[in-house]
Parts: C-alpha cells; structure tokens; sequence
C-alpha cells in the first residue's frame, strides 16, 4: 500500500534494472536528505516519498521501520493530520515486515502526542503511549519507559482520575533513575503533588513540591513549582506562606513582566493577599487578566474572571455576575464544565432562588460524575488488558524458551537418563549400604549399653552381697560363737533379712502391667529415709498404659539408682519428683535439698554413671546439676 501511494512521488521506470545494492544507497540518501533540517519541509517530504518508492513492496528490511516512522513525523511537522492517520495505520498494517521496537515505540509516542495535544483526544492518546511504553520496554530503555508512564499520569491527572494517576506516576519514577532523567523526575513529583492536591492531601502535596523544586531545571520550571506550591498552602488556608513564596518570584529580575507566567504569578498573589484579609482593590486582578488577553490564555482568563467575581461578590454583586458569566462564556468554549460548574456554585449563593442556575449545576455535577467514573473505568480497563497481554507474551516467550530448550536436550536425552540412572542407583546403594551400617552399629552400640549397665547392676549387687550383707552375716556368726546378747543378734539379722529383701527387689523383674504406676510410687516411698520427707507431683495424670514396657523397666531401675544414692549421701530432709509429659516424651525433674557435690563426685560414683547408660540405651537423656552444699538436681527426658 505505501509503494501504491508513494509511487508517483518519484520515477519507477526501469526500476526491476537497477542493482539491490544501488537501491538500498539511494534509499540511504533520501532517508538522509529527509531529516535534514536544512532543507524545507516540503523538500524533505518528497524526499522520503521518493525512498519509499525505491524500497520493494512486502519485503522485509531494516531501513522500512525508520522510513515509516519518518514519513509519519513529517505530516505530523506540516500540519498534516489525516495524511498521519492514513499512514500510521499502513504503518500498523505492516507489522509483520517490521522486527523494530525501536521505531515502533517511537511511532506510537508520535501518535500518542498528536491525539493529546491536538486531537486532545486523550483516550486515543492513552491507548498510543501504552503501545509505545510497551515497545520500549522490549527496548529495556527505562528512561523512555519512564517518561510515557509520566505522560499516561499525566492525561488521568487532567481527566480527574488523581487515584489511578498517582498509581501510573509512582510506577514512572521507578523507572526514572539516570542523572538525564532530572527533568523528568522534576515533572513527575509535579503531577504527583497536583494529584496530592486534588485530593486535598495537602501534607503529601507539599512534600512532592518541594521534591520536584530540587530537580527543577530552568528558572521557569522552578518559578511554576513554587507556583503550584503556593497555590497548595492558599487551599489549605496557610495565606501567610503561599504570599511569602509568591512574592518571593515576583520580587525576581528575570521574571519577564509581560509573560503568562507573570500574570499567573500576580493572579495568585492578589487572590492570597483577598483571602488573607487585605483589600487591594480590583487593580492587581485586572492587570493579570490584561496580560492573559494578549497572550490570548483563555485558561489563564478562566483563573482571572473567577478571582473578580469572587472578589466582587459582596461588593457588587452585578459586577460578579457579569464576571462569572465570562467564565461559563470561556468554559463552553473551551469545553471545561468544571470551571463553569465551579462559578454556579458562586452564581446560586448571589441568586439563591434561581432555579434554572440550579438545575443547570445539577445537571453538570451529574455529567461530570458520570465522565470521570467513565474515565477512570476505561484508564482501569486499559491498564488490565494491557497487563494480561504483557503477560500473555511473556508467557509465549518462556514458552517458547522451554520448547527450544527441550529439544536440545532431547539430543542428549539417552545420554543423559543413563547418567542420572547410574548416578541415582549408585547414590541408593550408598544410602542403603549406610543405613544398614549405622543400624547394626546402633544396635551394636545399645546391645552394649544395655550389657554395660546390666554388668554394672549386677557389680554393684555383688559388692553390697559381699562388703554389707556378707561382712553382716559374718559378725553373727561371731556373736553366735560368742554368746553374745540374743537382742542384738536378732536385731542385727532383721537389718540383714531387710538387706537381702532390697536386693532381691533390685533383681526382679519390674511389673509394666498395669500395676507399673502403683509399684513405682511404692519403691520411691519405701527407698526414702524416715526423716525424709518425699513429695511427688503429676503422677495421677499420666497415661502409663501407653508407656513402652522397656521405658518403664528403665525410668524404674534409674529412679532406684537415684534414690539409692539419695539415702546413702546427700543427707536431705526433702525430696521433690516431678513428672510430665512433653512432645511425646516423659520429662522427670528430681531435686533433693541434701549437701550436693562437686563436679567430680559424679564421675566417681559407679550408681549414676550407671544411671546415664540405662537412659542413653533406650534414647533418653539425663543431666545432674550439684554442687556442695546446695541439693542435687536431675532432669530426665525418656521416650514414652
């Protein structure tokens, strides 16, 4: 379609003749004679007319998407508006030849322009920059990405959408970090802040002020932030600072007095000074409107007749009226119904009974309303689908990734099943290899606990048989031999009969019956001293029926050991025992009030190195705390 319409733009005869290679330079010279600034427009437009001609109609070729482009920003320079329309959407036809995110993004920042600041169709406007942030991101330009974003914030700012705004303008700053993006920054803070403001969030306001002041640029940037920063401070009430900024820029040299700015600044300051109490008199106001005339700022004539009528409204409120409807006059011209809904508010307090006026704000509150939640429903829409088309081609790419990826892997696929395999197997045989190993060396080394304490049980018993009971019985039978008292002959051998009775409770076996809870009671009782007092806690509400038989047999012989050693040497008058279940395991805490010991006195009594192996054997712990003259301590953990 381009070679159709760019055809008669230049000669085509012979045209099959001519080498590729001479093509592709004459193309390169009138590419290069139409963004010569030199030359008049109209010249470069027939020069790019002319490359166009020369290129080879459905080809693809690196030159078509910067020649495209620059046609389109040629109609664009000249006026041309429906020639750029017609050509942007050959250009959008032909998207299939082009593998150019570089001149697409630019070609639809073109258009997003021409329908924001022209057309001021915003919605076309919207749709264009969200095209072009697209293809810029393929790019991974973030300045670029940043700067659509700030134009997308921007065009909600302006439509009134100051939530979806600030959302747009946050992700853009995200974006804008090179020391070149300052000016950037700087506008972004700015539309920031204005939203901040719209919103009557007036502390933010003034903090995204200030922050855009820090990256203003030129002295006209920062006098309109400071500007919209007194313009902040005057609707939050602070008359006093908004004066102090205002008149800080009027007192400034370089502020051309003639400017629309000028005239802005003068507006704001007279209107802060009537806010704040002080009667100026219509001069100031009067001479920022002049200045607006002939700059022909009908927006800026808008701001003027509104500060008049408000002004005039209790002096001479005819002179308001007329005032006010000059800026209906202007805002349906304009087609900005929020001004003129704005100075209806003012007209119905001068003239409370007029109906009309009042269906007529009616109307136009409803109208607004509706608009903006259009608006934002529409700028809501736009970034969802955006959004799931992103995400559908990223999605086409992984997917598209994996399938490249495996079909490589397919050619080495045999190779590499057969390796994992080994590798698996061999790692499973080692696995299997050293579980078996650690289990027979873990039985191994239980088996020997279990026959270390049992030796060390049945040691013990043989030296109490041999040095007590033994060395007993050998004193009577000399008391026997020598006609000794019979009273203490029979008292020795009740101690003696007692003696053989504990041993042989010590060599039974332990009742893990149901009867288990009662027998240990029992044994803890009658191995505590009379003088002894032994208190015992949490016994009643265990479940012992669900304790494993060989925990019983071992929690009963190590608090036999414990006992046994209590009576014979800490020389207590209390004993606590305190037993509990904790995750699934029966925590004892015993504790006397006896003399203690040092830290060596555990390694050199055989009865509680006993007591620890009994409880390693089956995966408990236990840990002795004692120290002279302060108790001793024993927590146990075993396993139920």
């Amino acid at each position: 379609m381009v070679f159709v319409l760019c055809a008669s733009c230049g000669p085509d005869k012979g045209k099959g003749d001519i080498p590729g290679n001479v093509h592709k330079d004459s193309i390169q010279i009138y590419f290069g004679m139409s963004k010569n600034k030199e030359l008049s427009l109209g010249e470069r437009s027939k020069a790019i007319d002319r490359a166009l001609a020369l290129w080879n109609v459905g080809q693809r070729d690196s030159m078509l998407g910067p020649l495209l482009y620059q046609k389109n920003f040629l109609h664009l320079s000249k006026g041309e508006y429906d020639s750029l329309l017609f050509h942007h959407e050959r250009f959008k036809a032909m998207d299939s030849l082009l593998d150019d995110d570089l001149n697409k993004a630019k070609a639809y920042y073109l258009m997003g322009y021409y329908h924001r600041e022209i057309a001021k169709d915003f919605e076309k406007a919207y749709l264009n920059f969200t095209q072009a942030r697209n293809h810029y991101e393929q790019l991974k330009d973030s300045s670029w990405v940043g700067r659509i974003l700030l134009y997308m914030g921007s065009i909600e700012k302006d439509q009134n959408d100051f939530f979806g705004s600030k959302e747009t303008l946050t992700e853009a700053l995200r974006y804008l970090k090179s020391p070149g993006d300052d000016p950037s920054i700087a506008q972004a803070y700015n539309v920031l802040a204005t939203d901040h403001r719209k919103l009557a969030n007036f502390g933010d306001a003034v903090i995204y002020y200030k922050n855009a002041l820090k990256k203003a640029g030129s002295d006209i940037e920062k006098r309109s932030f400071e500007n919209n920063l007194a313009a902040t401070y005057m609707d939050d009430g602070q008359y006093e600072k908004a004066m102090e900024i205002l008149q800080g820029i009027i007192a400034d040299t370089a502020l051309e007095r003639t400017s629309g700015q000028y005239a802005r600044i003068l507006d704001n300051l007279s209107y802060a000074r009537w806010l704040s109490g002080e009667d100026l008199g219509e001069g100031p106001f009067l001479q920022a409107l002049e200045i607006r005339k002939t700059k022909k700022d009908r927006r800026g004539q808008i701001a003027s007749y509104t500060h008049l009528g408000e002004y005039q409204s209790r002096r001479d409120p005819k002179r308001a009226k007329a005032y006010f409807d000059s800026v209906i006059h202007l805002s349906k011209v304009l087609k900005i119904p929020k001004a003129e809904t704005d100075v209806l508010g003012f007209l119905m307090e001068l003239d409370t009974g007029n109906v009309a006026l009042r269906d007529r704000y009616i109307f136009l509150k409803d109208s607004l309303y509706q608009e903006e939640l259009k608006v934002k429903t529409q700028f809501a829409k736009y970034k969802y689908d955006n959004t799931r088309n992103r995400e559908s081609l990223l999605e086409l790419e992984k997917v598209n990734a994996e399938a490249e990826l495996k079909a490589s892997r397919l050619r080495n696929r045999a190779v590499i099943a057969l390796f994992i395999f080994l590798l698996v197997l061999l790692g499973a045989c080692f696995l299997w290899y050293r579980s078996q190993q650690r289990a027979k060396r873990l039985a191994q080394e239980n088996k020997t606990a279990r026959l270390e304490a049992s030796m060390e049980t049945e040691a013990g018993l043989s030296r109490r048989l041999h040095d007590d009971f033994g060395a007993g019985l050998h004193q009577a039978m000399l008391m026997v031999q020598r006609n000794s008292n019979s009273s203490q002959i029979l008292g020795l051998l009740d101690r003696l009969y007692g003696m053989s009775r504990n041993i042989s409770r010590e060599l039974n076996e332990v009742d893990t019956g149901p009867g288990f809870k009662e027998g240990l009671m029992e044994m803890l009782r009658s191995r505590a001293p009379e003088q002894v007092k032994l208190i015992l806690m949490g016994h009643n509400g265990l479940d012992w029926d669900s304790m494993a038989p060989l925990s019983k047999v071992v929690l009963y012989k190590v608090m036999q050991e414990l006992m046994i050693n209590m009576g014979k040497h800490s020389r207590a008058n209390m004993v606590i025992i305190t037993f509990k279940m904790e995750e699934g395991n029966l925590r004892v805490d015993y504790s006397d009030d006896g003399v203690g010991a040092d830290q060596g006195w555990r390694a050199l009594k055989n009865g509680l190195k006993n007591t620890e192996k009994r409880i390693k054997a089956i995966g408990g712990t236990i840990i002795f705390d004692s120290r002279l003259e302060d108790g001793f301590r024993a927590d146990l953990t075993i396993p139920s």
